[in-house]
Protein backbone atom coordinates (compact mmCIF):
# COMPACT_ATOMS: atom_id res chain seq x y z
CA UNK A 1 0.00 0.00 0.00
CA UNK A 2 1.13 3.77 -1.34
CA UNK A 3 0.18 6.62 1.00
CA UNK A 4 0.29 10.16 -0.22
CA UNK A 5 -2.25 13.11 -0.86
CA UNK A 6 -3.94 11.61 -3.40
CA UNK A 7 -4.45 8.11 -1.84
CA UNK A 8 -5.86 9.91 0.81
CA UNK A 9 -8.28 12.28 -1.16
CA UNK A 10 -10.10 9.89 -2.79
CA UNK A 11 -9.43 7.16 -0.52
CA UNK A 12 -7.48 3.79 -2.97
CA UNK A 13 -4.49 1.98 -2.20
CA UNK A 14 -2.11 2.76 -5.14
CA UNK A 15 -1.92 6.60 -6.01
CA UNK A 16 -2.88 5.53 -9.62
CA UNK A 17 -5.14 6.98 -12.52
CA UNK A 18 -7.20 6.43 -15.32
CA UNK A 19 -7.39 9.30 -16.94
CA UNK A 20 -10.67 10.51 -18.83
CA UNK A 21 -10.71 8.44 -22.21
CA UNK A 22 -13.47 9.73 -24.65
CA UNK A 23 -15.77 7.21 -26.20
CA UNK A 24 -13.54 4.43 -23.90
CA UNK A 25 -13.78 5.03 -19.94
CA UNK A 26 -17.25 3.70 -19.20
CA UNK A 27 -18.05 1.64 -16.36
CA UNK A 28 -16.31 -1.75 -17.28
CA UNK A 29 -12.48 0.00 -17.39
CA UNK A 30 -13.91 1.78 -14.19
CA UNK A 31 -14.80 -0.87 -12.31
CA UNK A 32 -11.48 -2.59 -13.01
CA UNK A 33 -9.70 0.35 -11.67
CA UNK A 34 -11.40 0.53 -8.59
CA UNK A 35 -10.90 -3.22 -7.88
CA UNK A 36 -7.32 -3.33 -8.48
CA UNK A 37 -6.77 -0.44 -6.43
CA UNK A 38 -6.92 2.63 -8.19
CA UNK A 39 -9.58 5.68 -9.45
CA UNK A 40 -10.93 5.42 -12.96
CA UNK A 41 -12.64 9.09 -14.26
CA UNK A 42 -15.67 8.04 -16.82
CA UNK A 43 -15.77 10.46 -19.50
CA UNK A 44 -19.54 12.36 -19.28
CA UNK A 45 -19.67 13.18 -22.77
CA UNK A 46 -18.71 9.71 -24.17
CA UNK A 47 -22.84 10.09 -23.22
CA UNK A 48 -25.29 11.96 -25.88
CA UNK A 49 -27.55 12.94 -22.88
CA UNK A 50 -27.18 12.79 -19.03
CA UNK A 51 -29.54 10.34 -18.30
CA UNK A 52 -26.96 8.27 -20.59
CA UNK A 53 -23.87 8.86 -17.56
CA UNK A 54 -26.56 8.36 -15.38
CA UNK A 55 -26.84 4.84 -16.48
CA UNK A 56 -23.33 4.32 -16.40
CA UNK A 57 -22.62 5.52 -13.09
CA UNK A 58 -25.41 2.87 -11.98
CA UNK A 59 -23.63 0.03 -13.69
CA UNK A 60 -20.19 1.29 -11.55
CA UNK A 61 -21.97 1.48 -8.82
CA UNK A 62 -23.31 -1.91 -8.72
CA UNK A 63 -19.84 -3.92 -9.40
CA UNK A 64 -18.42 -1.77 -6.84
CA UNK A 65 -18.17 0.12 -3.85
CA UNK A 66 -15.11 1.51 -4.46
CA UNK A 67 -14.14 5.38 -5.49
CA UNK A 68 -14.61 6.31 -9.75
CA UNK A 69 -14.51 9.63 -10.47
CA UNK A 70 -16.39 11.15 -13.65
CA UNK A 71 -14.00 13.36 -16.50
CA UNK A 72 -16.17 16.49 -17.77
CA UNK A 73 -14.04 18.11 -20.86
CA UNK A 74 -14.93 21.91 -21.32
CA UNK A 75 -14.50 22.38 -24.72
CA UNK A 76 -15.80 24.95 -27.56
CA UNK A 77 -18.37 23.75 -29.02
CA UNK A 78 -21.12 25.41 -32.09
CA UNK A 79 -23.86 23.32 -30.03
CA UNK A 80 -22.40 22.70 -26.50
CA UNK A 81 -23.29 19.90 -24.27
CA UNK A 82 -26.04 20.52 -21.81
CA UNK A 83 -23.13 20.92 -18.56
CA UNK A 84 -24.90 22.11 -16.05
CA UNK A 85 -27.45 19.02 -16.73
CA UNK A 86 -24.21 16.34 -16.56
CA UNK A 87 -22.88 18.15 -13.61
CA UNK A 88 -26.86 17.96 -11.96
CA UNK A 89 -26.40 14.04 -12.49
CA UNK A 90 -23.12 13.76 -10.80
CA UNK A 91 -24.81 15.21 -7.67
CA UNK A 92 -27.88 13.56 -7.84
CA UNK A 93 -26.02 10.24 -8.17
CA UNK A 94 -23.41 10.55 -5.10
CA UNK A 95 -20.28 11.37 -7.12
CA UNK A 96 -17.69 12.81 -5.19
CA UNK A 97 -15.14 13.08 -7.83
CA UNK A 98 -14.50 15.05 -10.82
CA UNK A 99 -11.83 15.31 -13.61
CA UNK A 100 -12.15 18.83 -15.51
CA UNK A 101 -10.27 19.22 -18.27
CA UNK A 102 -10.45 22.07 -21.38
CA UNK A 103 -11.80 25.24 -20.08
CA UNK A 104 -11.43 26.50 -16.80
CA UNK A 105 -14.38 24.93 -14.43
CA UNK A 106 -14.81 27.81 -12.74
CA UNK A 107 -18.63 28.49 -13.06
CA UNK A 108 -19.24 25.33 -11.62
CA UNK A 109 -17.23 25.37 -8.75
CA UNK A 110 -19.44 27.20 -6.26
CA UNK A 111 -22.06 24.39 -7.26
CA UNK A 112 -19.59 21.70 -7.11
CA UNK A 113 -17.62 22.43 -4.00
CA UNK A 114 -21.56 22.79 -1.95
CA UNK A 115 -21.99 19.41 -3.14
CA UNK A 116 -19.03 17.88 -1.80
CA UNK A 117 -17.24 16.93 -4.73
CA UNK A 118 -13.90 17.19 -5.27
CA UNK A 119 -12.28 18.42 -8.54
CA UNK A 120 -9.12 17.74 -9.86
CA UNK A 121 -8.41 19.98 -13.10
CA UNK A 122 -6.25 18.74 -16.18
CA UNK A 123 -3.61 21.56 -16.68
CA UNK A 124 -0.63 22.01 -19.62
CA UNK A 125 0.91 24.93 -17.59
CA UNK A 126 2.18 25.96 -14.23
CA UNK A 127 0.16 29.67 -14.92
CA UNK A 128 -3.46 27.59 -15.39
CA UNK A 129 -2.46 25.02 -12.26
CA UNK A 130 -2.42 28.25 -9.95
CA UNK A 131 -5.79 29.57 -11.42
CA UNK A 132 -7.10 25.90 -10.99
CA UNK A 133 -5.91 26.61 -7.30
CA UNK A 134 -7.05 30.02 -6.88
CA UNK A 135 -10.65 28.71 -8.19
CA UNK A 136 -10.46 25.84 -4.89
CA UNK A 137 -10.09 22.80 -7.35
CA UNK A 138 -8.58 20.44 -4.44
CA UNK A 139 -5.46 18.77 -6.91
CA UNK A 140 -4.61 19.50 -10.60
CA UNK A 141 -2.91 16.94 -13.04
CA UNK A 142 -0.46 18.07 -14.86
CA UNK A 143 0.13 17.03 -18.68
CA UNK A 144 3.61 17.03 -20.20
CA UNK A 145 4.53 17.39 -23.53
CA UNK A 146 4.74 14.07 -24.24
CA UNK A 147 0.76 13.10 -23.35
CA UNK A 148 -1.57 12.27 -25.73
CA UNK A 149 -4.47 14.59 -26.74
CA UNK A 150 -3.85 18.44 -26.07
CA UNK A 151 -0.72 19.23 -24.84
CA UNK A 152 -0.52 22.80 -25.02
CA UNK A 153 1.30 25.34 -26.72
CA UNK A 154 4.30 25.51 -24.71
CA UNK A 155 6.09 22.27 -25.23
CA UNK A 156 7.14 21.46 -21.62
CA UNK A 157 7.60 18.03 -20.58
CA UNK A 158 6.62 16.23 -17.66
CA UNK A 159 10.64 16.04 -16.26
CA UNK A 160 10.15 19.88 -16.40
CA UNK A 161 6.58 20.33 -15.22
CA UNK A 162 5.82 18.00 -12.30
CA UNK A 163 8.86 19.59 -9.93
CA UNK A 164 7.82 23.49 -10.96
CA UNK A 165 3.83 22.49 -9.87
CA UNK A 166 4.84 21.58 -6.97
CA UNK A 167 7.19 24.17 -5.52
CA UNK A 168 4.20 26.51 -7.30
CA UNK A 169 1.56 24.71 -5.63
CA UNK A 170 -0.22 24.24 -1.89
CA UNK A 171 -2.51 21.32 -3.29
CA UNK A 172 -1.66 17.87 -4.62
CA UNK A 173 -0.30 17.22 -8.16
CA UNK A 174 -0.81 14.30 -10.31
CA UNK A 175 1.65 13.55 -12.79
CA UNK A 176 0.64 12.88 -16.68
CA UNK A 177 1.90 12.67 -19.50
CA UNK A 178 4.78 9.82 -20.37
CA UNK A 179 3.58 7.57 -17.65
CA UNK A 180 3.24 3.64 -17.85
CA UNK A 181 5.06 1.56 -16.06
CA UNK A 182 6.19 1.07 -12.24
CA UNK A 183 9.25 3.26 -13.02
CA UNK A 184 7.15 6.02 -13.99
CA UNK A 185 5.58 5.95 -10.51
CA UNK A 186 8.41 6.37 -8.80
CA UNK A 187 9.77 8.85 -11.01
CA UNK A 188 6.84 10.82 -10.51
CA UNK A 189 6.35 9.97 -6.80
CA UNK A 190 10.54 11.71 -6.88
CA UNK A 191 9.68 14.71 -8.90
CA UNK A 192 7.49 15.48 -6.71
CA UNK A 193 4.16 14.15 -7.47
CA UNK A 194 1.24 12.54 -5.26
CA UNK A 195 -0.05 10.48 -7.92
CA UNK A 196 0.21 9.24 -11.44
CA UNK A 197 -2.48 9.60 -14.29
CA UNK A 198 -2.46 7.33 -17.49
CA UNK A 199 -4.56 7.62 -20.75
CA UNK A 200 -3.21 5.57 -23.35
CA UNK A 201 -1.33 2.51 -21.04
CA UNK A 202 -4.84 2.09 -19.76
CA UNK A 203 -6.23 1.75 -23.86
CA UNK A 204 -3.78 -1.42 -24.27
CA UNK A 205 -5.64 -3.00 -21.33
CA UNK A 206 -8.49 -6.37 -21.94
CA UNK A 207 -11.61 -4.38 -20.17
CA UNK A 208 -10.89 -1.32 -22.92
CA UNK A 209 -13.79 -1.18 -24.84
CA UNK A 210 -11.90 -0.41 -28.12
CA UNK A 211 -10.86 -3.09 -31.37
CA UNK A 212 -7.64 -5.31 -30.72
CA UNK A 213 -6.44 -3.94 -34.10
CA UNK A 214 -6.11 -0.71 -32.35
CA UNK A 215 -4.45 -1.89 -28.97
CA UNK A 216 -2.11 -4.27 -31.08
CA UNK A 217 -1.10 -1.28 -33.20
CA UNK A 218 -0.49 0.36 -29.30
CA UNK A 219 1.78 -2.54 -28.85
CA UNK A 220 4.07 -2.28 -31.80
CA UNK A 221 4.12 1.29 -32.07
CA UNK A 222 7.78 2.65 -31.07
CA UNK A 223 8.43 6.52 -29.06
CA UNK A 224 8.45 7.81 -32.88
CA UNK A 225 5.15 7.04 -33.63
CA UNK A 226 3.22 9.58 -32.84
CA UNK A 227 2.23 12.97 -34.47
CA UNK A 228 1.78 16.46 -33.39
CA UNK A 229 -1.56 17.42 -35.36
CA UNK A 230 -3.02 21.17 -35.82
CA UNK A 231 -0.16 22.94 -34.64
CA UNK A 232 -0.44 25.58 -37.56
CA UNK A 233 -3.73 26.28 -35.63
CA UNK A 234 -2.52 26.43 -31.97
CA UNK A 235 -4.76 23.53 -31.35
CA UNK A 236 -1.95 21.02 -31.29
CA UNK A 237 -2.95 17.10 -30.60
CA UNK A 238 -0.83 14.15 -29.95
CA UNK A 239 -2.15 11.12 -32.05
CA UNK A 240 -0.64 7.92 -33.20
CA UNK A 241 0.67 7.59 -36.69
CA UNK A 242 -1.21 6.37 -39.73
CA UNK A 243 -2.52 7.56 -43.14
CA UNK A 244 -5.05 10.10 -41.99
CA UNK A 245 -2.15 11.51 -39.65
CA UNK A 246 -0.19 12.19 -42.20
CA UNK A 247 -2.17 13.34 -44.86
CA UNK A 248 -3.34 16.35 -42.27
CA UNK A 249 0.62 16.98 -42.05
CA UNK A 250 0.62 17.73 -45.47
CA UNK A 251 -2.27 19.82 -45.64
CA UNK A 252 -0.93 21.87 -42.47
CA UNK A 253 2.72 22.45 -44.36
CA UNK A 254 1.17 24.26 -47.44
CA UNK A 255 0.33 27.14 -44.77
CA UNK A 256 -2.96 29.06 -44.17
CA UNK A 257 -4.96 25.82 -43.04
CA UNK A 258 -8.26 26.02 -41.53
CA UNK A 259 -10.12 23.41 -39.84
CA UNK A 260 -12.45 22.93 -42.80
CA UNK A 261 -9.19 22.01 -44.71
CA UNK A 262 -8.69 18.80 -42.20
CA UNK A 263 -12.10 17.99 -40.51
CA UNK A 264 -12.50 15.24 -43.47
CA UNK A 265 -9.49 13.14 -42.12
CA UNK A 266 -9.97 13.65 -38.09
CA UNK A 267 -14.05 13.42 -38.43
CA UNK A 268 -15.63 11.81 -35.20
CA UNK A 269 -17.30 9.00 -37.69
CA UNK A 270 -13.98 7.83 -38.69
CA UNK A 271 -12.64 7.68 -35.57
CA UNK A 272 -15.63 5.07 -34.60
CA UNK A 273 -14.88 3.02 -37.61
CA UNK A 274 -11.12 2.29 -36.09
CA UNK A 275 -12.25 1.84 -32.63
CA UNK A 276 -15.15 -0.13 -33.62
CA UNK A 277 -14.11 -2.55 -36.72
CA UNK A 278 -10.71 -1.69 -36.20
CA UNK A 279 -9.76 -0.20 -39.37
CA UNK A 280 -6.16 1.81 -38.49
CA UNK A 281 -6.59 3.74 -41.52
CA UNK A 282 -9.42 5.36 -40.88
CA UNK A 283 -9.42 8.70 -38.82
CA UNK A 284 -6.86 9.87 -36.36
CA UNK A 285 -6.77 8.11 -32.82
CA UNK A 286 -4.87 10.33 -29.46
CA UNK A 287 -1.90 8.56 -28.12
CA UNK A 288 0.96 10.15 -25.71
CA UNK A 289 4.77 8.49 -26.53
CA UNK A 290 4.24 6.19 -23.93
CA UNK A 291 2.87 4.05 -26.90
CA UNK A 292 7.00 3.04 -26.51
CA UNK A 293 6.80 2.08 -23.12
CA UNK A 294 3.57 -0.58 -24.06
CA UNK A 295 4.48 -4.04 -25.17
CA UNK A 296 1.63 -6.33 -24.00
CA UNK A 297 -2.27 -5.87 -23.07
CA UNK A 298 -2.74 -7.32 -19.81
CA UNK A 299 -5.72 -7.07 -17.66
CA UNK A 300 -6.70 -4.08 -15.14
CA UNK A 301 -5.46 -5.97 -12.33
CA UNK A 302 -2.27 -7.66 -13.92
CA UNK A 303 -1.21 -3.98 -15.08
CA UNK A 304 -1.65 -2.72 -11.51
CA UNK A 305 0.60 -5.92 -10.52
CA UNK A 306 3.29 -5.63 -12.49
CA UNK A 307 3.12 -0.93 -11.69
CA UNK A 308 3.17 -1.61 -8.25
CA UNK A 309 5.98 -4.82 -8.13
CA UNK A 310 8.19 -2.70 -9.76
CA UNK A 311 7.85 0.03 -8.31
CA UNK A 312 8.02 -1.87 -4.82
CA UNK A 313 11.20 -3.27 -5.99
CA UNK A 314 12.77 0.40 -7.58
CA UNK A 315 11.82 1.81 -3.99
CA UNK A 316 13.01 -0.92 -1.57
CA UNK A 317 15.88 -2.81 -3.47
CA UNK A 318 17.48 -0.54 -6.40
CA UNK A 319 17.30 2.91 -5.07
CA UNK A 320 18.44 2.39 -1.46
CA UNK A 321 21.66 0.22 -2.51
CA UNK A 322 22.63 3.27 -4.59
CA UNK A 323 22.77 5.52 -1.70
CA UNK A 324 25.87 3.83 0.34
CA UNK A 325 26.41 5.51 3.49
CA UNK A 326 29.81 6.89 4.31
CA UNK A 327 32.44 4.76 6.68
CA UNK A 328 34.39 6.07 8.53
CA UNK A 329 37.98 4.84 10.00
Amino acid sequence: MFKTAITEMYGIEYPIIQGGLMWLAKAELAVATAEAGGIGFMTALTHDKPEGLRDEIRKVKDQTDKPFGINLTFLPSLRPPDFPAYVGVCIDEGVKFIETAGRSPEEFMPTLNDAGIKVIHKCTSIRHALKAQKIGCAAVSIDGFECAGHPGEDDITSLILIPLAKDALDIPVVASGGFGDGRGLVAALALGADGMNMGTRFVATKECPIHENVKQAIVNASERDTRLLMRSLRNTARFLVNDNAEKVLEIEARGETTIDDIKEFMSGVKGKDMRDNGDMDSGVFSAGQVVGLIRSVPSVQELFDEIVGEARELLTQRLPNIVQDEVTA
